[in-house]
This record gives structure tokens, sequence and C-alpha cells, in this order.
């Protein structure tokens, strides 16, 4: 059986440039390349959801020079890929503090949401300026707005209704949560959406995961018995 969603916490660009006594441009250059090509597997395995970690709220702690890269970067490769991900019928969204990016890249991005939003095939979710908290506390404050201008009930508010406010609203919660780069942690990434996720750690760093380590991750999510909290 395939996840219907799957997340990825894309760990280790640097690291891998840094074995190789690479520049960190290089290792993220690389780590977008290794994007693109899950991208097209996961959606040629017509698996409906993609979630893919790509710049977390405290990445902006990172040093001025590296985040400009990174920034530059994501507008370079949103050029570069949206022909194909259009051909192959990819719909992309971006969720996140969006408003902190650079403008040129929020201009690409609405641009690309445009582009792709009729297309049927895989539902791609690039976390850009995200934190899970962050996505919390901003759900939290936009359905107090709603009750203060009346629009919901205080004593209507249910789990299915303030997940309706995240970032992720409406979209089915990650059944398999992948994280590369030997790390055993969440570092603050759909802390809500993952209640019930299985959990893929695997030690190879981003820029060398492969379909076929794509593959290992869902073989691993069959074995699981997903029980949900239930008795067996």
């Amino acid at each position: 059986m395939k996840p219907n969603h799957i997340a990825i916490i894309m760990d280790g660009n640097g690291r891998w440039a840094r074995h190789r006594n690479k520049s960190r441009r290089f290792g993220h250059k690389l780590g977008a390349i290794c994007a693109r090509d899950i991208v097209r597997y996961v959606g040629a395995q017509e698996i409906k959801y993609l979630t893919l970690y790509a710049f977390s709220t405290e990445n902006w702690d990172r040093p001025s020079k590296e985040i400009e890269l990174l920034m530059n970067l994501f507008i370079e490769t949103l050029e570069n890929e949206i022909d194909d991900l259009d051909d192959n019928n990819v719909r992309i969204r971006f969720i996140g503090k969006k408003e902190e990016l650079k403008k040129s890249l929020i201009s690409k991005i609405e641009k690309a949401e445009l582009r792709t939003r009729d297309n049927q095939g895989l539902n791609l979710f690039v976390a850009l300026a995200y934190g899970a908290r962050w996505d919390i506390v901003n759900a939290t404050r936009t359905l107090l707005d709603k009750i203060q201008d009346g629009e919901i009930n205080q004593k209507d508010i249910d789990q299915d209704l303030f997940s309706s406010f995240l970032q992720l609203g409406g979209i089915p919660d990650p059944d398999l949560l992948i994280r590369t780069g030997g790390e055993k942690r969440i570092s603050n990434f759909l802390l809500w959406n993952i209640a019930y996720s299985e959990l893929f750690f695997c030690d190879c760093l981003w820029p060398d995961f492969k379909s076929k380590d794509l593959d290992k991750a869902v073989e691993f999510f069959n074995t699981r018995q997903r029980r949900y909290g239930a008795s067996v």
C-alpha cells in the first residue's frame, strides 16, 4: 500500500558539501536537483501529496550570505522547474510566513501557484519560512479573529475546525515522514499534522537520497500497523 501523503525533511546539504571540500552553494544546488528528481518519482508513483521542508523559521539565524544564496537558489529553481512541473500535471503550493521572503521570490511563488492551480496530479507543498509552532499560533489567531467577528461560535471548535486553519488545512495529514541526514528529530515541522505519521529516519545526506531510498521508506511504512492509539 502506498502512503497518500509523504512529508520530507531534506537535511544534509551543507554536510554533504563539507565532506567533499565543496562550497555550501554546491551542496544546496545538488539538493535542489535531488528534490526535483524525488518530485518526479513521487508523481510517477501516483502518490497524491508531497510536502518538502525547504527553509524553516529557524534558518533565518544562518549567516546572511547563506540566506541570500538560498533565496536566489529558490528563485532559480522555480524558474528552471516550473515548465516541467506544469507539463507533469503537478500543482505546487507554498506554506509558511511568505511575507518574510524576498519580493522577487514572492512574485515567482505567486506565478507558479497560479500557473499550476488547475493541475490534477501530484499536490506538491513546499515549506518556506515555515515553523510548526508559528503555524499553530497563526491558526489560533485567525480562529480568534473569526470568533470575535461572529463568524464562528466558540462551542463549534473541535480538532477538525482548528486543523482547517493550519497551513495544510483541508489536506490529509502525512502518512509517512522521512528525514535524511542521520538526525532523529522533527525540527519544528508539521507538529500538529504528524501526530500519527510513521517516522522514517535515514543516515544518507539529502543530495544522496534517491528513488531507491524512498522505496525503502515506503517498504518500512508498509510494515507498520497503524492503530491511531487503538488496541490491536
